[in-house]
């Protein structure tokens, strides 16, 4: 079998981004949703500009279709919302819009789950065309004369709907026969994006862990009027979830970074939500600890060097 001309000879390869390159795919998700604003048309914007003394073509407006806090829209609104971060959860960055990288062990669980997703959203859309008649009758109340019988499909069939695809970012392997040279170019312009995906990847965990705990530091040395701040179970839960998706998705590409989680999940192993509103003195204990952490992730923020993105021409 032919090997790609910077593929690595084995998985077992300790450069995390071979190793990214060997157990990832790339996956865009994609939606089609129907639009709920509009920009007022010139003339109305006149009208408008005109209540203020302004001049229209220096105003901005636009109105707002249907009601989005209608129950039936919240819900679409909500499985789209769950979809994404289902996704981004299951996902690390990678530098070319709308696409993430997903583990090739995930495959099957990704598409399964997204296709419930999808399902529960076709299911969800037919639900609110139900109400559409009703939604779109509020509106010609709500909206008086900027209210545009045009400007509402007959039916919002088919505009909402949720899909993806696995597009490859890979060089395309014809070129290996028409033109080496390019082939070349090709896997190094690849290699390059996929070392700024590790980057990315990297600078995310950072960024996600440095808040979390941040957070949950603050809630645990802070007071309000002489009183411990209010201290929630998902400060917790959260941590523990950032914790397993690390060690799922981590392309240890950061010793020191790698270190830093092992050490925040040190300090919260075995603690529950209740000790640390009942025990004053592990709350202390928990929040210096937690200190600590937060320093050194301060320091990685700041030491991370800045990168320029750069994008390939369309």
């Amino acid at each position: 079998m032919a090997t790609r001309l910077d593929e690595p000879s084995s998985t077992e390869t300790a450069n995390p981004t071979d190793r990214l390159r060997t157990e990832m795919l790339a996956l865009r998700l994609s939606f089609t949703w129907f639009g709920t604003r509009k920009s007022l048309s010139t003339e109305q914007k006149a009208v408008a500009a005109e209540s203020f003394g302004a001049a229209g073509d220096y105003l901005t407006a636009g109105k707002k279709l249907i009601n989005t806090q209608h129950p039936k829209f919240k819900a679409v609104s909500s499985i789209k919302s769950r979809a994404v971060s289902y996704f981004k959860g299951m996902s690390l960055p990678y530098p070319e819009p709308g696409l993430r990288l997903i583990k090739q062990a995930d495959l099957g669980t990704m598409t399964l789950q997204l296709t419930t997703f999808k399902q529960d959203l076709d299911d969800a859309a037919r639900q609110l065309d139900r109400h559409y008649d009703e939604l779109k009758a509020a509106a010609r109340q709500r909206l008086g004369d900027l209210y545009n019988a045009a400007d509402y499909p007959a039916s919002l069939d088919g505009l909402f709907d949720m899909t993806w695809d696995f597009p490859s970012v890979e060089p395309p392997d014809y070129l290996r026969r028409l033109s080496p040279e390019l082939y070349a170019q090709e896997c190094r312009r690849v290699q390059s994006r996929f070392d700024e995906a590790v980057q990315l990847a990297e600078a995310a965990f950072t960024e996600e862990l440095a808040k979390l705990v941040e957070h949950l530091s603050e809630r645990l040395s802070g007071q309000i009027d002489g009183k411990p701040k209010v201290f929630r179970d998902s400060m917790i839960t959260n941590l523990t979830e950032f914790f397993e998706r690390f060690g799922k998705l981590n392309v240890r590409s950061n010793e020191q970074l790698d270190e830093l989680v092992e050490r925040a999940q040190q300090v919260v192993r075995g603690v529950e939500p209740q000790q640390l509103r009942n025990n004053q003195s592990l709350r202390q204990q928990v929040a210096s600890q937690l200190s600590g952490v937060q320093s050194a992730l301060d320091g990685l923020l700041i030491d991370r060097p800045r990168r320029r993105i750069i994008r390939s021409p369309k």
